[in-house]
């Protein structure tokens, strides 16, 4: 008996090619359920807080929350709207999930605000987790810990093009009938020092303009991975009330932080949260140079080196036979003297010797010989200087300045500007479309905790060159 043959419907193809295509699960969703278990990354803490307000006929799990924002960071989008209606025509992407139904924005934007600070414990969790493989990584960088401040623009009307306008405009009028004022520099003057909507946006000078943003500090070892995030507002001054050090004339507005006097807050509490983690390298802009921050560096947190070029500003040294940056000159031409290395034995404090720029080395007898026409000195050898880095740790810290080792080492500092840009611009940082400092600091640390699931991600697939993009280990 012949069979009947049956014809499909263009309702069943479409049907049946949907099926096949979500029961096949993408490669980001099969690698992030595989080796991505957020039970082991959620502090204890943060579950019974969240459970505990939502009550046990919730609907929405906080591993389903989390994931909303791993993925929103994965994928670069600025708006919570965007992930929902993904979610809403992806079924793969509801179960990685876990949800039933679809989140609106405003509880994805209660999230970020009913638990900031357990956001910020799970971001410290994960510097533990991923400390030893950094060092795994890259043991020498690995021990290098950068500092940096920036500042994470909000949206509020002071940051509109036209706000700026309308004070040109005013700056103009000013300058007519006076012709020694310029409105292109005077109208800077009339810009308010901070945000009428949020008086913990103020104004500052980010990426070659001002702008109003939430200042805060970022803190990573050499590969680039970040250890520490603060976040300059009202909780962080009130803990450290010895920062702010000038007032408005409003007792309730602070003048802005600058990044050296925020150093020492920032490192407390950086090494207060991660009690076992120690680096022997410091390495920051000329911005930190100070002598109580070398002192502090070196006596209450336990730097051997830091690197931070001088602010001639801040130089001040009677000592003819040293130029601004402690390296010795010789005397009658002002010529540096040659750099020759560690020198003393295993019981001698650390020293480090130069020897004249007119010495040069004879060979196979290992010594040298002045050239110079008008020695300073009877030797044969040449005059040598040792200078010792704990006499005076600013001049000698711990690497001697204007040498290719210094060079070498500063050069790692362009790390900790790749991870602000990969916080800000990679994971959408800084299109955001709040204008809470709440949410902006939720925002940011989430940015951190993402970049380090793709460290762990990383080390569970063995493919640790690929540590700083999370998005090539998921292509």
């Amino acid at each position: 008996m012949r069979n009947k043959s049956v014809q499909m419907s263009l309702e069943d193809i479409y049907s049946g090619v949907s099926e096949s295509m979500e029961s096949q699960k993408s490669e980001l969703v099969s690698l992030l359920e595989e080796h991505i278990n957020l039970d082991e990354l959620i502090p204890y803490s943060f579950r019974v807080a969240f459970y505990g307000r939502m009550g046990r006929n919730h609907i929405y799990h906080l591993e389903s929350f989390l994931w909303f924002v791993i993925l929103k960071k994965l994928f670069g989008l600025t708006q919570n709207t965007q992930l929902i209606s993904i979610l809403k025509c992806s079924r793969e992407l509801r179960d990685l999930c876990g949800f039933e139904k679809v989140p609106d924005a405003s509880q994805i934007t209660r999230f970020y605000q009913n638990y900031c600070e357990h956001i910020v414990a799970m971001f410290e969790h994960l510097v533990d987790i991923t400390e030893p493989i950094c060092r795994e990584i890259h043991a020498e960088k690995a021990d290098y810990l950068i500092y940096d401040t920036t500042g994470i623009e909000a949206n509020v009307a002071e940051n509109n093009p036209k706000f700026f306008n309308s004070k040109l405009k005013e700056a103009k009028k000013r300058a007519k009938g006076n012709e020694n004022y310029n409105p292109y520099m005077g109208v800077y003057s009339l810009l308010p020092p901070e945000s009428k909507t949020n008086s913990e946006i103020r104004q500052q000078y980010v990426n070659g303009h001002f702008c109003y943003a939430a200042k805060a500090a970022i803190v990573t070892n050499g590969l680039g991975v970040v250890r520490h995030i603060s976040m300059f507002d009202d909780n962080f001054r009130s803990q450290h009330p010895e920062i702010v050090t000038k007032r408005t004339d409003n007792p309730d507005t602070d003048k802005e932080i600058g990044d050296s006097v925020a150093l020492r807050p920032v490192l407390s509490d950086f090494f207060t949260a991660h009690k076992e983690i120690r680096f022997s390298t410091f390495i920051a802009d000329s911005a930190c140079d100070s002598y109580d921050n070398y002192s502090m560096l070196k006596n209450e947190f336990g730097f051997s080196r830091a690197v931070i070029p001088m602010n001639t500003r801040n130089s001040k040294s009677s000592n003819a036979c040293f130029d601004a940056s402690g390296t010795p000159i010789c005397p009658q031409s002002g010529e540096k003297f040659q750099f020759l290395g560690k020198s003393g034995g295993e019981n001698r404090s650390l020293r480090f010797k130069w020897v004249c720029p007119k010495s040069v080395p004879v060979p196979k007898m290992g010594s040298r010989v002045c050239t110079c026409d008008t020695p300073c000195t009877d030797s044969s050898y040449g005059k040598c200087v040792y200078t010792y880095p704990d006499k005076d740790f600013r001049l000698y810290p711990g690497v001697p300045r204007n040498t290719e080792h210094w060079d070498h080492i500063y050069k790692h500092r362009v790390t900790v500007e790749r991870t602000i840009n990969l916080l800000k611009d990679t994971f959408a940082l800084a299109d955001n479309r709040s204008f809470s400092v709440v949410t902006l600091k939720a925002d940011l640390f989430l940015s951190g905790i993402v970049q380090l699931i793709g460290v762990i991600l990383a080390d569970k697939l063995n493919k640790h060159r690929l540590y700083k993009s999370i998005r090539k280990l998921i292509a």
